[in-house]
C-alpha cells in the first residue's frame, strides 16, 4: 500500500483519465480500503464524470459514507453537465438536509443548472439561498448569478447583483458586460467598460470579448471598428478568443471582407474562428463560400464541433442542392458523428428543404436520441411537402413522449397549415399554443396566421388580426398581408398594407413591385407608370430572380 499510494496519488492528480483506466483506478483504491475516503472518491468521481459515465460516478457517491463538500459538489456539477438537471438540483436538496454547508462553488455550480434548464424560478429561490447563506457578496457567487440572469434575458436582476458588490473584480466585470451583451444592451456594455477603466481596472480578452459580443446590428459597425482599434493598440487582437469574436461581429455586421481580414491575420485559427467566419458566410447567404471554407477547416485537420456542421448544414439546405449536404453526411458517419441530435436535425432539415423528406424521415427514424428539436425539423419537413396528416401525428408522438413544445414548435404546425390551406387547424393550433402551453406569439407565428386567413380570402379577418396587435407590426406581417392581396387582386386593402410598408421599408423594391403588379391586374396603368417612376428615381432596384439545373457534379 505504502509503495502504490505515491503512484496513486500521481495519477489522480492529472486532469484527464480514459474510462479504462479510471476503472482500473478505483479498483486499485478498492483493494487498498480507500473507497471510503471523501479525497479519493472525489478524483475517480471526476474521472467518470469527464468521461461521461454518469452511472459509475452515482454508484460511487452512493457508496463513499463519508461526503465532503467537495465530493457533493463533484457529483451535482456531473449530473449538470450531462444535462440531467432535476437530478443535479434534487442532489442539491438532499445536500441540504445534511450537516455538509454548500460553499461558494455548489452555488455556483446550480446556479448554472437552472440558467441551463431555464428555469427562472428555481434560479431566484437559490439566490435567496445564497444571500441567506452568507454569500451574497461573494466573487464566485456573483459571477454566477450575473452569467445566469443574463443567460436567462433578466439584465435588471444581473445588473442588481453586480452594483450590489462593493469591490467587484475583474471576472465579475466581465461577466456583466458580456450580460449585456448577451441581452442585446450594448449601450450600457461600454458605459460599464468606461466605468471600469476610469476605476482603474484593466480590462483582459474575456472583457473584449464580452464588449464585441453585444455588436450584432449592422449599424453598429462604426463602434465595431472601434473597439476593434483599441484591440489593436492593447495587442488583445493576438488573442485567439478576442480574434473570434471580432470575425463574428464583422459577419454579424455584414462586413465579410474585414472578417476575413481579420481571420487571416491570425497565424494559427483556432476552430472557433474557423467556425465564426462559416457561420458568418452562412448567414450572409455566401453559402458556396461557407462550405467552401468547412472543406479547408477539414483539409488542414482542424476539429469540427456539432454547432458549425449544423450550421453548414443550414448553409447547403439554403442553397437547395444535395450534394454538398450529402458530402456533410459522409463526414458525419465517417466521424461516429450521427448521435448527435443537434446534427441529426440538421441533416433532417437539409434534407427536406432540399425536397428529399424521405431521407429526413429515415434519419429521424435512425436517431436513438431525440428532443424538440428534432420534432420540429420533422414537422416542419413533412408540413412544407403538404404531408399535414402525418405533421400532426409527429406533434401528437411528441407530446405523449413528454416533450415540452416550444416557439419553433408552433412555427412548424402553422406553416403546415399554410401550406395546406387548413384554416380551421391553424385556428386551433394559435389557441393551444397561446392558451394550453402559454407561448408567447411571435412575429413568424402572425407571419403564418396572417397569411393563411389571406389567402384562404379572409383578407378582412387577417387585416383586423394586425391591428388588434398590442406592439406595431413588424413588416413580414404586413408582407404576407400584402402578398395575400396580391394574389386575390384587392387594390383597395393593397394600398393601405402598402402604405404601411413604404413607411416601414422605403429601400424594399420588392412590396412597390408587388402594389405596381396589381394595379396592372386592375389594368390602372397611370398608377403602374407612376409607381415603376418613383423605382426608378429612387434609384431602387429589385434583384432579379436566379434559377439553375444541378448537372452530374456541376
Amino acid at each position: 500500500m505504502l509503495l502504490q499510494c505515491p503512484k496513486l496519488l500521481f495519477e489522480l492528480s492529472k486532469i484527464h483519465q480514459t474510462l479504462p483506466r479510471t476503472k482500473k483506478l478505483h479498483a486499485l483504491i478498492i483493494r487498498n480500503h480507500l473507497s471510503d475516503d471523501p479525497f479519493y472518491a472525489t478524483r475517480i468521481l471526476r474521472f467518470y464524470a469527464i468521461n461521461s459515465d454518469l452511472c459509475s460516478a452515482r454508484n460511487l457517491f452512493e457508496e463513499t459514507s463519508h461526503r465532503s463538500v467537495y465530493l457533493w459538489n463533484s457529483v451535482i456539477r456531473a449530473h449538470a453537465g450531462e444535462h440531467q438537471f432535476y437530478d443535479a438540483l434534487s442532489l442539491f436538496a438532499k445536500m441540504l438536509r445534511t450537516e455538509i454547508r454548500p460553499d461558494s462553488f455548489t452555488f455556483a455550480c446550480v446556479v448554472r443548472a437552472c440558467a441551463e434548464n431555464y428555469d427562472p424560478d428555481r434560479l431566484r429561490v437559490v439566490h435567496g439561498g445564497v444571500v441567506v447563506s452568507g454569500l451574497g457578496f461573494d466573487s464566485v457567487c456573483s459571477s454566477a448569478l450575473v452569467t445566469a440572469y443574463s443567460k436567462l434575458s433578466m439584465a435588471d436582476e444581473a445588473s442588481r447583483v453586480f452594483y450590489g458588490v462593493d469591490e467587484p473584480d475583474l471576472v465579475l466585470w466581465n461577466a456583466m458586460t458580456s450580460g449585456y451583451g448577451n441581452c442585446g444592451f450594448w449601450d450600457k456594455g461600454l458605459r460599464l467598460f468606461s466605468a471600469m477603466r476610469s476605476m482603474g481596472e484593466q480590462p483582459d480578452g474575456y472583457t473584449m470579448v464580452g464588449l464585441i459580443s453585444g455588436l450584432a446590428d449592422p449599424g453598429l459597425l462604426g463602434i465595431g471598428k472601434g473597439v476593434h482599434c483599441f484591440c489593436l493598440k492593447s495587442s488583445f487582437d493576438c488573442h485567439a478568443h478576442v480574434g473570434s469574436a471580432l470575425v463574428s461581429m464583422y459577419s454579424r455586421c455584414n462586413c465579410l471582407s474585414s472578417a476575413y481580414g481579420v481571420f487571416t491575420s491570425l497565424s494559427q485559427p483556432d476552430c472557433v474562428t474557423w467556425s465564426a467566419l462559416i457561420t458568418g458566410l452562412s448567414k450572409s447567404g455566401e453559402y458556396e463560400k461557407a462550405l467552401l471554407f468547412f472543406r479547408k477547416m477539414n483539409m488542414e485537420g482542424n476539429k469540427v464541433d456539432p454547432i458549425l456542421i449544423a450550421c453548414v448544414l443550414a448553409a447547403s439546405s439554403q442553397s437547395a442542392i444535395l450534394g454538398p449536404g450529402n458530402e456533410i453526411h459522409g463526414y458525419v458517419l465517417r466521424h461516429g458523428l450521427e448521435s448527435e441530435v443537434m446534427i441529426s436535425s440538421a441533416l433532417i432539415d437539409m434534407y427536406s428543404k432540399c425536397g428529399f423528406v424521405n431521407l429526413g424521415v429515415m434519419v429521424f427514424e435512425s436517431m436513438q436520441n431525440r428532443n424538440i428539436v428534432s420534432y420540429n425539423s420533422m414537422i416542419l419537413g413533412l408540413g412544407i411537402h403538404g404531408l399535414a396528416s402525418q405533421a400532426f401525428k409527429m406533434f401528437e408522438e411528441a407530446l405523449k413522449k413528454g416533450y415540452r413544445p416550444d416557439e419553433s414548435t408552433f412555427s412548424a404546425l402553422l406553416c403546415t397549415c399554410c401550406h395546406a390551406g387548413l384554416v380551421k387547424d391553424g385556428r386551433e393550433i394559435f389557441r393551444r399554443m397561446i392558451e394550453e402551453f402559454h407561448i408567447q406569439a411571435r412575429t413568424e407565428h402572425y407571419v403564418h396566421m396572417v397569411k393563411l386567413l389571406g389567402m384562404a380570402g379572409e383578407l378582412q379577418k387577417a387585416y383586423d388580426l394586425i391591428l388588434s396587435l398590442q406592439q406595431p407590426a413588424d413588416s413580414g406581417i404586413w408582407g404576407a398581408l400584402l402578398s395575400c392581396c396580391d394574389f386575390h387582386g384587392n387594390s383597395e386593402l393593397a394600398e393601405i398594407v402598402a402604405q404601411q410598408l413604404f413607411e416601414n421599408k422605403p429601400e424594399k423594391s420588392a412590396y412597390k413591385v408587388m402594389l405596381s403588379n396589381i394595379y396592372a391586374g386592375d389594368e390602372r396603368w397611370d398608377d403602374v407608370k407612376k409607381l415603376r417612376d418613383n423605382v426608378q428615381e429612387a434609384g431602387i432596384k429589385k434583384m432579379p430572380g436566379l434559377s439553375w439545373i444541378g448537372v452530374g457534379r456541376n
